[in-house]
């Protein structure tokens, strides 16, 4: 089941994982992923979302699904980019969100083994957005003020 905000497991740091290869592990990206599939619109999925603050995140990308343990940005382009963002712990609200255009991150797979990968535009987003997730950074305070905002809100 995906937490929804405001649970303070969203606002939380979470914490390396030390054995990627233990049982339990394995289990929580089984169920991340089932998680995930439930909604077609799903692009990426960060364990806090589903309860567990540990450094895992999921992320589904050109027919592949990408398994980031104790992912770590490495490098962000100096352009920036805003587009609308979502997240499955707000259901149904988005907003423009101001990223790095690229990344490059490492993180350890489902193996154990160390990669590295240099990411673009949704994959980057993507990947900016979930391990925000695993800093307690949540979309919403990353907004760009527009002027569409103020007008919705007055």
């Amino acid at each position: 089941m995906i937490i929804t905000y405001p649970n303070p497991i969203l606002e939380k740091k979470s914490e390396k994982i030390i054995d990627p290869q233990s049982s339990e592990v394995r289990k929580l990206i089984l169920e991340m992923i089932e998680e995930m599939d439930k909604d077609p619109n799903a692009v990426g999925l960060a364990a806090p979302q589903v309860g567990q603050s540990v450094r895992l995140c999921i992320i589904k990308s050109d027919n592949n699904t990408w398994i980031f343990i104790n992912p770590k940005i490495r490098v962000r382009s100096w352009k920036k980019v805003v587009a609308e963002e979502g997240c499955l712990s707000f259901p149904g609200q988005f907003f423009p969100v101001k990223r790095s255009q690229k990344v490059t991150v490492e993180a350890i797979d489902r193996h154990g083994k160390k990669f590295t990968v240099k990411a673009d535009g949704l994959f980057s987003r993507t990947l900016q957005h979930e391990i925000d997730h695993l800093e307690g950074i949540l979309f919403i305070t990353r907004i760009i003020k527009t002027k569409q905002n103020e007008r919705e809100k007055n």
